[in-house]
């Protein structure tokens, strides 16, 4: 049975990750209403990603003995300066979440619920990458600059990384 220290903690991950679901929902209209209609549909995608992380961690907090909880969800942003200062914002938020998951995994060791810790590997990995490819797209738009032409083809190649909508993104997640 998880304890009350790291049930509070996940029910804490579920309310970040709920947040970033929202969040990247508000910087896709957005982007489609700024005329980046690939980039859009990768940040589609990338909400429909956080609702599974938030839904895999709400699933193991009953799961592991302890009480989910449905948080409250601050009102995130729906207004940018540019294509730029968005994927910067996720960079940055990325960077929060994996910071909140390290700290989980240390009050897993500390309070040795080796269980939880092994639950959240996943979460350490997927941050990885998570940071590894916003890092990448946040160059990449400082490499275009302002060339129009190399926003629109930025802008493509993220609506060809995109997957298909309601595609599954995991099928280990339970129902």
């Amino acid at each position: 049975m998880v304890s009350s220290n790291i049930e509070k903690a996940l029910n804490d991950q579920v309310a970040l990750e709920a947040f970033s679901y929202f969040q990247y929902l508000a910087m896709a209209s957005w982007l489609d209403n700024n005329g980046f209609e690939g980039a859009s549909k990768f940040i589609y995608n990338q909400a429909e990603e956080e609702k599974m992380h938030m839904q895999k961690l709400f699933f193991y907090i009953n799961d592991a003995g302890g009480f989910a909880k449905a948080p409250a969800v601050p009102q995130p942003n729906h207004e940018y300066a540019s294509l730029e200062e968005l994927f910067k914002l996720i960079l940055n938020h990325e960077g929060k979440v994996s910071t909140s998951i390290h700290e989980l995994v240390n009050l897993c060791l500390q309070e040795k619920d080796f269980t939880s810790f092994n639950f959240l590997q996943w979460y350490v990995s997927e941050q990885l990458e998570e940071e590894n490819l916003f890092r990448t797209i946040v160059d990449k738009i400082k490499m275009v600059g302002a060339n129009t032409d190399g926003l629109y083809m930025l802008d493509k190649d993220l609506g060809r990384m995109a997957i298909t909508p309601n595609q599954p993104l995991n099928s280990d997640m339970q129902p």
